[in-house]
């Protein structure tokens, strides 16, 4: 097992990251040491795909330390993170006669985790959570960092609140069960995490990258292991490459802690290096992509994978990033997986939809590009031409059938 200890310096708080395998097994007793005896009740919010899957190993771990459990399943897809959802989980605390010492307890992927998160910030004006994250983008972006929140109509995540897990415990295991296209998604973030701020930590992403082929990918226990990788059994093969999972993941969760705890609520007024804003890597044109297709096209992740191919050509477009630093990049998306169609978007449209992006600052979006592998620049939207990002737009959508 891997752990990362996460320090929140302005809360004065701190939590621990847990990542290995068979951990869901073990998640009564990890709660129970992360929270004491005085906690009881367990309000648990998943999903019905992930409960089927997940659901009873977790209760009865959870019923042998002690706890009563009760459950609520909310609709799957990031349409369902909604305001809607949030007052359902709410009134189902207070059916449930949820206290001020109980803990919610997410169990699935990154929708799941920043609605329950959100419910129990806003509860009784906030009650302890708990992350057990089941997708690899949530294990290693959205569980990491207390961003919680749900959707408007007018764009992604405009509501919401910081709230600090008191745990996350990460099960390496459950990436078996996860399609291909969620795997995908998960490495795109991947991707955008070592780009911007570690060369170090791209590369020893791209390179287990290069170890499986999700060509293969069938959710079995071989992980799309590219046959010629290694001579060993594939028993034994397969066990190599889960140390090296459970090793990636903990060094994501790692570099993405540190930045939350020098930058914790983003603040407006940074633009350095270490500023969360860098996280937002491409995540501008991917909420824009989302917003205009409903949130029916893309998965999160897959959505950032076109981002950071925008914001690399319009890095380069600029005069920032070579072009050997943006074929890197490109050959690390493509290596994540396929990417769902594009080149039917309305690219005015797009750019619309970027102008209610969250992230704005007195009208102006605030980019975050690249001037070379694990460096990011942030650069205001008033000093980028129209014109340059429509083309770097055109350049990266209409390529990709």
């Amino acid at each position: 097992m891997e752990q990362v200890h996460v320090e929140v310096p302005a809360r004065g708080a701190s939590y621990e990251i847990k990542v290995g395998s068979g951990l869901l097994d073990q998640a009564g007793s990890e709660v129970r040491a992360a929270l004491g005896g005085k906690t009881q009740r367990v309000a648990l919010i998943t999903n019905k795909r992930v409960f089927d899957l997940f659901g009873a190993p977790v209760v009865r771990s959870l019923r042998r330390s002690g706890f009563e459990v009760c459950k609520w399943l909310m609709k799957e897809g990031e349409r369902h993170k909604s305001i809607r959802s949030l007052e359902q989980a709410l009134n189902f605390f207070n059916q449930v006669g949820l206290e001020r010492n109980d803990v919610v307890i997410a169990l699935g992927g990154g929708v799941v985790g920043d609605l329950a998160g959100f419910a129990a910030a806003t509860y009784l004006r906030g009650i302890d959570f708990v992350q057990l994250p089941t997708t690899l983008l949530a294990q290693i972006d959205s569980s990491v960092g207390g961003k919680t929140g749900v959707n408007l109509a007018g764009g992604k995540n405009l509501v919401g609140s910081f709230h600090q897990p008191r745990l996350v415990l990460i099960d390496v295991d459950t990436l078996r069960t996860l399609p291909r296209r969620e795997l995908t998604a998960g490495w795109c973030e991947a991707v955008k995490q070592g780009a911007v701020g570690d060369r170090k930590l791209f590369e020893e992403t791209v390179r287990l990258l290069g170890s499986i082929d999700l060509s293969l990918w069938n959710g079995s226990v071989d992980f799309g292991l590219r046959k010629n990788r290694v001579t060993t059994r594939k028993g034994a093969q397969t066990e190599v490459y889960a140390t090296h999972l459970t090793a990636i993941i903990a060094a994501h969760c790692h570099f993405k802690a540190s930045i939350v705890a020098g930058d914790e609520r983003e603040s407006i007024d940074r633009d350095d290096r270490r500023s969360r804003r860098i996280l937002n890597f491409g995540h501008t044109t991917a909420h824009a992509l989302e917003s205009v297709t409903g949130y029916r096209r893309f998965r999160h992740g897959e959505a950032v994978g076109y981002g950071i191919l925008v914001a690399g050509a319009l890095s380069k477009n600029l005069g920032m990033l070579s072009s050997g630093e943006l074929e890197l990049l490109r050959d690390a998306v493509a290596a994540c997986g396929p990417l769902p169609r594009a080149n039917d978007i309305d690219i005015s449209r797009l750019m619309r939809a970027m102008k209610s992006d969250k992230k704005s600052v007195a009208g102006q979006i605030k980019w975050v590009l690249l001037e070379k592998i694990g460096s990011a620049r942030i650069v205001d939207g008033n000093q980028i031409e129209p014109l340059a990002l429509r083309a770097s737009l055109r350049e990266v959508l209409r390529a990709r059938k």
